[in-house]
């Protein structure tokens, strides 16, 4: 067993408010380095997943169900916190999501600043404000006329995405690193008064759980993913006119209905509005504020669905100087003083990332694990609840686990590494192989029911 990962897990557990008693029934095998890290990976993945999944299986219990064990294996966890690696499409490699010119530059004042250009708007954002074309040569030589901190100043000023790096104590001194310290791991707030909605006995943890997912890319697709994978009925809800990135789409779609809503028009809006009434979980990933002007704040949604989980994902955090910004794993991890942590850990002159993004499915997992707490709690006391989850606190709490000796020099897992823990589904994109979920639950498996789909692929409706 892994005391690091099951002391993580326990003080995620009771920090959600839930009772030390079912922790005997949590079971995290394996203690072993699995990625090329000098962070606990592992143990992170483990103590996610393992106290969602057991979260899971309590709300089971409060509905009827009978206790079970639940069990994570640490490279299955390790593995599931980069399953778009492993993800093949009909036998063949998807589409390699990172754009050509996304990176880690030095700028003139001998920093290093990241840049991410996934998304065209964002790409050509980049080229416009450096002046210079669409070759990754030609950026270098731009950004090298930049300083790092006034680059990072222009991009955010111009809604873009691009941090400078920085290490741990400059983190930690930065009016941001400052406010991400003082928040919680996961934050689970009473928003509004409500009965307490009645849930029947069901077969599977979450089953007649509504959840709407609007989110995008990785933390937020893959909180509803986990629901899903416990039976909740997740419709991912995503826009005709916003860009995503359709290999993520596919791994992060197993499981869920898709539907579009243009809410930019009244009829998108008051469609949402009908699946809002109707919903158990809201989870969205905009920036902060950013569905407020369109009537969907945690506020609102509480108004419209009294008793409404309502969970929200952001980068840097919900108080702070940055709790506006846009951003994204890659730029956290830069920001937030992993890069260079982990470059020294290699011996490397070069910033150093994580091998797979963990701070996205790290938050992701807490997201989910917040969620079904809240749920407990609508169910004992009623009430609408707010989470709060954040890429650079998960952050936090990972390095908080301390650091991993003699793990810098593992190989990545290849495929053949990782089949123990690959399953085949039929999808609408042809025949997939990809990682199956880590948490293995005594009574009611985890398991998708519905196949990864295109985006717009059903109606945007609850069925049943």
């Amino acid at each position: 067993m892994s005391e690091l990962a099951l002391h993580a897990a326990r003080q995620l557990w009771l920090d959600c408010g839930f009772d030390a008693l079912p922790l005997h029934r949590l079971e995290l095998p394996g203690t072993e380095a699995a990625l090329p890290s000098s962070f606990a990976i592992a143990a992170a993945a483990q103590a996610s997943i393992g106290a969602c999944g057991l979260a899971a299986a309590e709300f089971f219990s409060l509905r009827g169900g009978e206790p079970q064990t639940v069990s994570v294996d640490a490279r299955h966890a390790a593995v599931e916190f980069r399953s778009e690696h492993y993800l093949r499409v009909g036998g063949g490699l998807p589409a390699d999501p990172w754009d050509k010119i996304a990176g880690i530059y030095r700028c003139r004042d001998d920093r290093w600043v990241r840049i991410h250009t996934n998304f065209p708007h964002h790409c050509q954002g980049v080229l416009d404000l450096l002046a210079c074309k669409y070759d990754k040569a030609t950026v270098a030589e731009a950004l090298a006329r930049w300083d790092a901190y006034e680059f990072e100043d222009a991009a955010a000023k111009r809604g873009l995405v691009a941090t400078a790096l920085r290490s741990f104590d400059e983190w930690d001194a930065h009016p941001q690193g400052i406010a991400v310290t003082a928040q919680p791991v996961i934050s689970i707030t009473r928003i509004g008064d409500a009965p307490p909605r009645a849930l029947g006995g069901a077969e599977r943890p979450l089953q007649g759980i509504r959840a709407l997912d609007l989110t995008r890319i990785i933390a937020g697709p893959v909180a509803g993913r986990a629901l899903a994978a416990h039976g909740a009925d997740v419709l991912h809800i995503t826009s005709p006119h916003l860009p995503t990135i359709p290999t993520l789409d596919i791994d992060m779609g197993r499981g869920k209905r898709n539907a579009q809503l243009d809410l930019t028009q009244e009829t998108g809006r008051s469609a949402l509005r009908g699946l809002l009434a109707d919903s158990h979980v809201f989870i969205q990933g905009y920036r902060p504020g950013g569905l407020a002007g369109l009537g969907f704040s945690p506020e609102d949604a509480a108004h419209l669905r009294p008793g409404i989980v309502y969970v929200s994902l952001c980068a840097y955090g919900h108080t702070g100087p940055w709790a506006g910004r846009r951003g994204f794993d890659s730029l956290t991890q830069t920001a937030s003083g992993f890069n260079l942590a982990e470059a020294q850990a290699a011996g490397s002159d070069t910033p150093r990332a994580f091998p797979g993004q963990a701070l996205d499915h790290g938050a992701a997992y807490l997201a989910a694990l917040g969620a079904i707490a809240a749920l407990h709690r609508q169910q004992r006391e009623g009430g609408s609840w707010h989470v709060q989850v954040s890429l650079a606190k998960t952050g936090h709490w990972l390095r908080g686990l301390g650091r991993v000796d003699g793990a810098m020099g593992l190989p990545l897992p290849t495929l053949d590494d990782v089949r123990p823990w690959l399953e085949e589904s039929e999808s609408g994109f042809g025949r997939l192989l990809a990682v199956r979920h880590a948490a293995q639950m005594e009574r009611t498996p985890a398991r998708w029911e519905h196949p990864a789909m295109p985006l717009d692929s059903h109606a945007p409706a609850w069925t049943g």
